[in-house]
């Protein structure tokens, strides 16, 4: 989601209007920073390249209800992820609420929520991206995203 107006100390009831729109965004996680480097998983997922968004920006008022929406990943044509926001730990009011209650969230804010379930950590054995392999993703009614991954 991204913040259309500031946010502090907003109700759950009152979050969904501090949103400007909604957005896909790649949200990638270099596994090894995770789990070897100091265990901080923001290092995972803040390399140059990670978090692509877009293609566009769906206004607020486009999208009914944020909370059933459908999603996918797709790596080199395998499905990997399939699923909903319906199954999201915390909805996108209660993330904003939460949020605001220890920063104030500005008007271009990005709040990434999280995957549905199959990323390629929880695989059996795990599986991670490689350089040559394709990812696709996309939200019902927001959009989709192609990637390469190349070694950088």
């Amino acid at each position: 989601m991204v913040i259309g107006k500031e946010a502090n100390y907003v109700s759950e009831a009152e979050a969904l209007s501090h949103v400007a729109g909604y957005c896909v965004i790649n949200e990638i996680s270099e596994r090894d920073f995770q789990l070897h480097r100091s265990g901080q998983w923001v290092k995972g997922k803040s390399a140059d390249t990670f978090g692509p968004i877009g293609p566009w920006l769906v206004t607020r008022d486009e999208v009914p209800n944020p909370q059933d929406l459908q999603m996918y990943l797709e790596v080199n044509g395998q499905r990997f992820q399939n699923g909903s926001t319906r199954t999201m730990h915390f909805g996108v009011a209660t993330a904003i609420s939460h949020l605001s209650q220890f920063m104030s969230l500005q008007p271009g804010d990005v709040i990434s929520t999280g995957t549905p379930l199959g990323v390629g950590m929880g695989q059996n054995p795990p599986t991670d991206l490689k350089p040559g392999d394709r990812m696709e993703l996309g939200i019902k009614g927001l959009g989709m995203q192609r990637q390469n991954v190349v070694q950088g």
